[in-house]
């Protein structure tokens, strides 16, 4: 078996103690000894397409993790969230199923949620050279009949453009091989403690048509996630409210059409169902109280999410001899909704307005869809030659439309309305939309990019390369925003623009101080289109949240400069890799709930920064024995103070203050032994375990700040909550540190393996992220993990 894979490092990170004795131990110059020969076929080179041209990815010129399908199967990982706990740097604060947001090195301006369309993400996301971010709604692609999961870190503004402020997260599927036949089955059946029971079954072929010239690869699959939430409602308790499936599938076809012609057309389609969401509730208004226990919420009607995702793309390929041709068009189209019980959002408002304690028990059913259509297309040209500059130009356009709904379904509830504020009041405000639901509003998003962008590489020295790039850009984006209904203001078809352009650009330097060590240093700039904000729902604003909160119109583009050095190490048993950096942020994009408006603003913090340490070790002392380490340690601040009018700092941010959803401290440990298990007949036996540490986090900057992150007990409108069971009592908004310890065993024979694992052995219940509804008015919780779980894995190659 070659020692050369098409795919990248394993995630794995070095603590500060490997520093001064693995660099002494590397920079010899002496040969292995026979534990290093053993271990050193373990010390894959892995091949990546970070730079978008191959190279091994100790050659790449900066800071770059990846997880490869042995890392994937080793870890047990199956989403982007688990792979992120064993990959330095890389943060994800879970806001429920298909609703993660994404930070790089410490990159956040806190909680998107779903009723911020406008709002671009952080992190750019990539599935092989096909662009599918979208802000909140990160795809969640099933890791099977993956190569690698690359993590770039840093602004990727010059290859990867808006949406890399941060970094890059690309999925790089396998290709169709058109030289031989291949396939592979997997299937999992798991319990979690007090929970339900899941698995899946998942499939991939690759089939050859001509040999030589044209292949089609298969893949399939379909998960059942168990549920781990209970609910009480009016009718009794339910359990495992928030399980759900996940069904898809990918086609490509490869077609040699002549040596130097090759085109890939490819379909991916996918379908994710969950029946609610895991929230564990503190406080409900209906309940007047706490909600009662652990992995518990209160309903009055049921949740759920779907998502809707099929993606179309062709990759083409031309060898015009010295320089490479490549165009990649795809064409995305997504449906989501998520589907809230909004009951004590829309009663707590009833109270305020004094309608009658009988509406209080009416369900109240908050649906946000999303329609989002996306069309883009990419050239580049390449040089192939092998003298000393390689360099990369092309171009890149998008056109992408999102469609945004919000309708508040409950019925019977303009009687109520005219009841309390007089005939005829439910139909005036509707401005058009339908009966009994007394929010709604429709926002179009229309945006339109183009992009010039090129990068150089020079070798000086058969040591010393240098690197220059740049990305110009452009964005126009429009929104129409058209409401109406009790709580909303009444908006028609009002339209705003916002348009934006510039240069991006990156400088890399890369120093060999022998064959086996790296040095690495880069400035690179990165950006994140500007926006308009929506308009606060003033009928549901106190006099005081609506001064404060709603000057805020709209926010210009976040920019930042990156500034890190590192070095790469790889010889014999070892491989380490490290990186320090200094991020400067100007006009930081954060995002405040403000209050009780129940609406989200952005605005501009004018300066941040971020700085860090980030590690990777993956160390083979033995034969059959392999250790791996991931950390990284970050400063996150603001270094700007916003005001109101009074002077009163709002919303947290102020100097000094941490940046919200990233830990400070993350470090992921894991270790594998295989020896040869004679009783078992021709099979390699195998022991895993590994621990992820993630440091306190925050939610929105507001949460440090006592006193600003939810409202007091005076000044909650409807005053159900007194002494001990104020909010600020309640909960406790910083996220506590949390350790995970995941467990496995098993037998790997030539083309099966079977796997027992323990994921979370300790059941450690973990808040992940904080959720308020109405600022903290009406609902107060916390998504959490998925307990204890219990499970078998079998995996068969053919």
């Amino acid at each position: 078996m070659s020692n050369t894979i098409k795919c990248t490092a394993r995630g794995s990170t070095a603590l500060a103690l490997f520093l001064s004795s693995g660099l002494v131990a590397i920079a010899q110059d002496g040969g292995p000894d026979p534990v290093e020969r053993e271990a050193e076929a373990r010390q894959k080179t892995i091949i990546v397409t970070a730079t978008k041209r191959a190279q091994t990815l100790q050659d790449v010129p900066f800071s770059i993790n990846a997880q490869t399908q042995e890392d994937i199967a080793v870890t047990g990982s199956t989403n982007l969230e688990d792979l992120s706990r064993n990959v330095a740097g890389l943060s994800i604060q879970n806001l429920g199923p298909g609703q993660s947001q994404v930070a790089i090195r410490g990159v956040s301006a806190g909680q998107i949620v779903r009723d911020q369309p406008g709002v671009k993400e952080q992190v750019g996301v990539y599935l092989d050279e096909s662009v599918i971010s979208l802000s909140l709604f990160t795809p969640d692609i099933d890791l099977f009949d993956l190569n690698r999961v690359e993590t770039l870190r840093g602004p990727q503004g010059t290859l990867f453009g808006s949406g890399s402020v941060g970094g890059t997260v690309r999925y790089i599927t396998n290709q169709p091989n058109v030289d031989e036949f291949e396939g592979k089955a997997e299937a999992q059946l798991s319990t979690i403690d007090d929970g339900g029971t899941g698995g899946y079954l998942k499939g991939a072929v690759n089939l050859p048509l001509v040999e030589g010239q044209s292949a089609l690869r298969l893949v399939g699959y379909h998960t059942e996630y168990a549920g781990f939430i209970d609910a009480e409602t009016p009718t009794g308790r339910r359990e495992d409210v928030n399980s759900g499936n996940r069904t898809g599938g990918r086609a490509a076809l490869t077609l040699n059409l002549t040596d130097r012609i090759s085109v890939t057309p490819r379909i991916v389609y996918q379908e994710i169902s969950a029946d609610g969401f895991n929230r564990e509730e503190a406080f409900n208004w209906l309940t007047g109280g706490p909600a009662p226990g652990e992995n518990t919420q209160y309903l009055l009607l049921e949740e759920a999410f779907e998502d809707e995702t099929l993606i179309g793309d062709v990759t083409a390929e031309f060898n015009f001899g010295p320089v490479d041709l490549t165009s990649v068009t795809t064409y995305t189209d997504r449906d989501i909704l998520v589907s809230r019980d909004a009951s004590s959002l829309t009663h707590s408002v009833s109270l305020d307005l004094g309608f009658d304690p009988a509406a209080f028990s009416i369900p109240s059913n908050l649906r946000d869809s999303t329609a989002y259509q996306s069309f883009t297309q990419e050239l580049r040209l390449s040089s192939n030659g092998t003298g000393p500059l390689e360099w990369l130009v092309g171009v890149f356009y998008a056109d992408l439309e999102r469609d945004y709904n919000q309708r508040l379904p409950t019925p019977g509830y303009d009687a109520f309305t005219d009841a309390a504020l007089g005939a005829g009041t439910s139909e005036a405000v509707s401005n058009g939309y339908p009966a009994d639901s007394p929010f709604n509003s429709d926002l179009l998003y229309v945006l339109e990019q183009t992009a010039v962008f090129g990068e150089a590489s020079y070798e000086l020295t058969d040591r010393l390369t240098l690197t220059a790039g740049g990305r110009f850009y452009d964005f126009e984006e429009d929104r129409t925003i058209s409401s109406g209904g009790l709580f909303a203001n009444g908006d028609s078809n009002v339209m705003d623009t916002t348009s934006s352009s510039g240069f991006t650009p990156r400088f890399l330097a890369s120093y060999d101080v022998n064959e086996s060590v790296t040095l690495n240093a880069q400035a690179s700039q990165g950006f994140r289109l500007g926006g308009v904000n929506d308009p606060l729902n003033v009928p549901l604003c106190s006099d005081e949240d609506e001064q404060i909160f709603g000057g805020f119109q709209d926010y210009d583009d976040e920019t930042l400069w990156n500034y890190e050095v590192g070095f790469k190490a790889q010889t014999g048993d070892l491989t380490f890799n490290a990186a320090a950096f200094y991020t400067d942020i100007s006009d930081l994009q954060v995002t405040l709930d403000a209050g009780s408006c129940s609406s989200r603003i952005v605005f501009n913090v004018e300066k941040a920064h971020t700085a860090g340490l980030e590690t990777e070790l993956s160390y083979s002392p033995a034969d059959g024995l392999d250790f791996f380490l991931a950390a990284s340690l970050i400063e996150a601040e603001f270094d700007s103070t916003v005001v109101d009018g009074t002077g009163t700092v709002i919303g947290g941010i102020e100097e000094g203050n941490r940046l919200p959803s990233v830990p400070e401290l993350q470090i992921s440990a894991s270790g594998v032994y295989r020896w040869n298990a004679d009783w078992a007949g021709n099979a390699q036996a195998f022991v895993t375990g590994s621990v992820q540490h993630i440091g306190s986090r925050f939610t929105q900057p507001s949460d440090q700040v006592p006193g600003q992150g939810l409202p007091s007990a005076t000044g909650l409108p409807f005053g159900m909550l007194t002494g001990a069971e104020n909010p600020q009592e309640i909960v406790d908004l910083e996220l506590d540190a949390y350790q995970t310890v995941n467990l496995s065993t098993g037998l790997e024979y030539p083309s099966w393996t079977v796997t027992l694992f323990l994921n979370n052995a300790f059941n450690e219940n973990a808040d992940l992220s904080f959720d308020r509804e109405r600022g903290g008015r009406a609902r107060l919780g916390f998504r959490v993990n998925q307990p204890r779980t219990f499970g078998v894995t079998v995996r068969k190659q053919f």
